[in-house]
């Protein structure tokens, strides 16, 4: 079947190594952002210069009514959506638990929670036998993030849970549902962390003494959601360096 892709936060980081690759790779894809229009097109042209298919889309995948216009978005430019990666999501400033407000932990959950769920739902009611879903969760929701990021990691915590419980409801439909659990990967979402260089601070503590790139990660995720890995669902990749 054709391949058509949707990659939530597609414009930086994990998301665009993504797409970049899922584009070489025969993907028809729909980068999605929610507010860098400028580089979410640099990665859509250059998708297209290397002669593959690609638009990019606005919308706020925490909110159904644009989760549902983002689908009917791609259907119309490439056909019926086939995979999807749920790759969009926040964290904010270093922080210990006890000083993390309400408002913050409920924009967490929405952001990152809300939108997986909303994607997941609206690709399982269009999705088809060979479809797959794989959701960027994080090494945060097995070591909690303590002094850190404890709500990201929640977060990621029910991301898992929801890849797996999804995963089971439709395996028989021949519908698969992964997740990759990025560790320490060198992309900007440590400076919205307030600590740009937190990757090379933590290489000294990975068994592989260093830290990870976006393109290693877009690289399981490209797996997970292949052909090669047709008999996995409900599983998890730990991209991390072995820590």
């Amino acid at each position: 079947m054709s391949k058509v892709v949707i990659v939530t936060g597609g414009s930086r980081g994990i998301g665009a190594a993504t797409s970049l690759l899922l584009g070489a790779k025969g993907y028809a894809v729909c980068v999605n952002y929610l507010a860098n229009q400028e580089r979410a097109h640099e990665v859509v042209d250059s998708i297209i210069r290397g002669g593959g298919r690609a638009f990019a889309y606005q919308a706020d995948v925490s909110k159904e009514a644009d989760v549902i216009r983002l689908f009917d978005a791609a259907e119309a430019h490439f056909g019926s959506v086939t995979h999807l990666v749920n790759n969009a999501g926040i964290l904010f400033t270093q922080s210990k638990f006890v000083d993390i407000d309400f408002e913050r932990f409920k924009q967490v959950m929405g952001s990152n929670v809300d939108s997986c769920f909303l994607c997941c739902r609206e690709a399982i009611r269009r999705f088809r036998q060979g479809s797959a879903i794989v959701n960027v969760s994080s090494r945060a929701s097995q070591t909690g993030s303590p002094f850190e990021y404890v709500d990201y990691a929640v977060s990621k915590g029910a991301m898992d849970t929801l890849t797996k419980g999804l995963s089971l409801e439709v395996a028989a439909l021949g519908i698969r549902v992964n997740a990759v659990r990025p560790g320490s990967i060198y992309t900007d979402m440590h400076a919205d962390g307030g600590e740009p260089g937190r990757v090379d601070r933590l290489a000294p503590q990975i068994p592989m003494q260093r830290g990870g790139t976006a393109e290693e990660v877009a690289n399981s995720i490209a797996w997970l959601l292949s052909e090669e890995a047709s008999y996995v669902t409900g599983s998890f990749i730990d991209v991390a360096g072995g820590r």
